[in-house]
């Protein structure tokens, strides 16, 4: 539970990697199998056009995370570079002013979002069906949104400091809320996907409270301090600047969702959409266990990068780039063996079951190659090489991944709309691996 940042410098690379992946994994994997449990509570519980309406709130969830994770990757990263200088005044500096932006993005956000929901809704591709579920769904989540951006936020800085255990233990701690809520809330109270919504909230509430405890502690590495809070434009400026990666990463993701969206209902109507909610689930299990391995290498590679010692943050960046590629294959295998299995346990609707199981073995097919782009965007982050970072996030969305959505499905109909992204991967992927080859070389010189 307790950390020394000081290790970061010294111990084995193999070691620290484990010793803070570990904890990520367990907390992003615990977070994203809760993800998926609600939507099987859900897909059970309230129906298979609920998935669907689920399915369709996903863009408007990323665009409120966005601007929360643009502040907590950006305030970790931070304040690693700053313990890794020996500055400890400074990256209390930086907890304050994350803080602040996280309280003000949070509440504005939500409150913007509520006020025009219905037709950011319909604008992402709800029906008459559909739109009553996904409306019940955002009005209890935007409520609580600032509590997401807090827990989110400061968990991040947690780990950052020293701490991968007690981020890992707050996770886990809101994620348990959240499944013991979710089933009493949708089954026992009946009140459907607004009880899942409210579920989460709760959860997220208990969260930021465990998280805003850690940093009152007079042991914490580093934590709340009067004069320390108040808004700096510089810190505010480096805070953007490197987390910008993940914040436009997160609003293309909601651009290429939304395109998804509406390409699936145009050849496959509100089942389709609610398949891609499925085979989006499985995806975001992987894509969370190799972010938690991202979590882990952020600290060493940021902590080593502003000490100057290159050699452990290549390191810690192949051992992470292995490891990510292992858990991408595993999961392809499972999604291309065992599709249907895997679907059932979402919903007993035969038509539901058949489009997800096409688009599951579609979409994954080229899933082993994609830990390998996330975790080199994740690398340049935490050196702070925010441009490289952004670039990268960038060009698999819009470079590649929008015009695909538009060409191939003119010639292939729905399989054009699932094949969209592994199309996407593979070019990315080999533009990605050019632009590490180069920066690796500099970084070595």
């Amino acid at each position: 539970m307790r950390g020394n940042a000081n290790d970061l410098g010294e111990e084995k690379v193999g070691k620290l990697l484990l010793q803070y992946s570990i904890p990520a994994i367990i907390a992003t994997a615990a977070a994203s199998l809760y993800n998926i449990i609600d939507r099987i509570f859900i897909g059970q519980g309230v129906g298979p056009l609920a998935i669907s309406g689920l399915a369709l709130t996903f863009p408007l969830m990323n665009i409120t995370a966005a601007f929360g994770s643009m502040v907590g990757v950006g305030a970790s990263a931070m304040v690693s570079i700053r313990l890794g200088q020996h500055d400890r005044k400074g990256a209390t500096l930086i907890l304050g002013n994350a803080v602040m932006l996280n309280l003000i993005l949070g509440i504005s956000i939500g409150l913007l979002a509520f006020i025009f929901l219905e037709p950011i809704l319909y604008a992402l591709g709800a029906s008459k069906d559909t739109l009553p579920y996904a409306r019940e769904f955002m009005q209890v989540i935007l409520i609580g949104n600032v509590f997401a951006h807090l827990y989110l936020g400061l968990n991040n800085i947690i780990r950052a400091s020293g701490y991968p255990g007690k981020a890992m233990v707050i996770t886990l701690v809101t994620v348990a809320v959240n499944l013991i809520l979710a089933p009493i809330f949708i089954f026992a109270f009946r009140w459907g996907i607004r009880g899942a919504a409210l579920a989460t909230v709760c959860a997220q509430f208990i969260g930021t409270i465990n998280a805003v405890f850690h940093f009152t502690k007079i042991d914490s590495f580093v934590r709340f301090l009067p004069g320390y809070m108040k808004l700096k434009k510089k810190i505010i400026g480096e805070i953007i600047s490197i987390g910008m990666s993940n914040f436009l990463m997160l609003i293309f993701a909601s651009l290429v969702i939304s395109i998804f969206n509406l390409s699936l209902r145009k050849y496959g109507g509100d089942f389709a959409i609610g398949a891609f909610g499925i085979v989006a689930s499985i995806a975001n299990l992987a894509a969370m266990v190799v972010i938690g391995f991202n979590q882990g290498m952020q600290p060493i590679v940021g902590y080593n990068y502003g000490a100057q010692k290159i050699p452990r943050l290549i390191r810690a960046f192949k051992l992470t780039v292995f490891a990510a590629t292992c858990v991408m294959t595993f999961i392809f295998l499972l999604a291309e063996i065992f599709p249907r299995f895997i679907v059932s346990a979402f919903t007993n609707n035969d038509e539901l079951i058949n489009l997800a199981v096409m688009g599951m073995r579609l979409n994954l097919m080229l899933f082993p190659i994609v830990g390998f782009q996330i975790v080199t965007a994740s690398f340049f982050q935490s050196i702070g090489k925010a441009k490289f970072s952004i670039f990268l996030s960038l060009t698999r969305q819009v470079l590649f991944l929008i015009p695909a959505l538009f060409i191939l499905p003119h010639f292939l109909q729905l399989k054009g709309v699932w094949l969209a992204g592994p199309a996407a991967d593979f070019s990315s992927s080999l533009l990605t691996l050019l632009v590490l080859y180069w920066q690796l070389k500099k970084l070595k010189t």
